[in-house]
Parts: structure tokens; sequence; C-alpha cells
């Protein structure tokens, strides 16, 4: 049995989620939330509040037990892209693409 959270759209590079989110995968749930709260990027409370999901859906729709689950997978799609214009000079513009993701966090019950 496995439980399933998906963050999507949220406004963070995947580049940048995907550092915090190797950091975290195949780790004991009480270690994964200790690591997002005291690792220093961007990414991690958004990581953390998915996390937490994905165990709230484990205990609560599943009935899973808390002190057994582990991240069994985690990953970081990218999202759509909102594409903002830059002025420039001779009255051209630059294309600033602001990059989304789709942060998912499957966990599972160790055996």
């Amino acid at each position: 049995m496995e439980a399933k959270a998906i963050a999507k759209t949220v406004r963070i590079a995947p580049r940048k989620a995907r550092l915090v989110i190797d950091l975290i995968r195949g780790q004991n749930i009480k270690e994964a939330q200790a690591i997002l709260m005291f690792t220093p990027r961007a990414a991690s409370p958004i990581i953390l509040k998915v996390l937490n999901s994905a165990v709230a859906n484990a205990s609560h729709n599943l009935n899973l037990d808390e002190t057994k689950l582990y991240v069994k997978e985690a990953y970081v799609g990218e999202g759509v892209r909102l594409k903002r214009l830059l002025p420039r000079a001779k009255g051209q513009g630059d294309i600033i693409q602001k990059r989304t993701s789709h942060i998912t966090v499957v966990v599972a019950e160790r055996e």
C-alpha cells in the first residue's frame, strides 16, 4: 500500500527543487522531515508540506502506521512556464521564463 501527494504549478524552478528532493528519497518519514526542516533552500518548506500531506493521506485514507512509513518515490516534474517580457535597448524585448514545478511524493510502509 502506498499513498501519494502532488503539488502542481508551484512557483519554484524544477532544477532547484530537485536538489532538495534528492535528499529525502528513500528516507524514513521522521528523518526526511528533519532534513527538510534544517535545509536552507527555498524549496524545503514546499516539499515538507507535500510530504506531510502524503503522510496524512496514508494514515487517514489507508490506515497505515506512520512509524513504519518511508519515502518510496519523490520526484519533480516541470510545470507550465510563465513568460514575461523585459524591455531592452532599441525597442527590443527579452523573454524571461518563470518556471514552475509539479512535486510528487509517494510514501509506503516498510515490510
